[in-house]
């Protein structure tokens, strides 16, 4: 069981970037996805999840309307797309599996990717 999550990078303040969690090993049908990012001494912090039932969708409230959470089951990869990039935006992200319903403690997550790094700077 293994999640991949790519797409990280340097971006200027105002740029985009899409993140990509992509499972193996298993089916992400019937998992919640979370992505989670930390930055240097600072917690894990949920930035934005999706259920795997009725796709419902959560996001913090310093991304909202800036990050879109999105999954393609046939590809069994889910997305974060980040629009209008902030520098508090820079951390390493991570994405997490769970069974079924969003949480969103990172504790409650069984199974977690390596980790991106996302710099956000001019």
């Amino acid at each position: 069981v293994q999640l991949q999550a790519s797409g990280g990078g340097l971006v200027q303040p105002g740029g985009s970037l899409r993140l990509s969690c992509a499972a193996s090993g298993f089916t992400l049908d019937d998992y919640a996805i979370g992505w989670f990012r930390q930055a240097p001494g600072k917690e894990r912090e949920g930035v934005s999840l999706i259920s795997s039932s009725d796709g419902s969708t959560y996001y913090a409230d310093s991304v909202k309307g800036r990050f879109t959470i999105s999954r393609d089951n046939a590809k069994n990869t889910v997305y974060l797309q980040m629009n209008s990039l902030k520098p508090e935006d820079t951390a390493v992200y991570y994405c997490a599996a769970r069974p079924w319903i969003i949480a969103t403690m990172a504790e409650f997550y069984d199974y977690w990717g390596q980790g991106t790094q996302v710099t956000v700077s001019s």
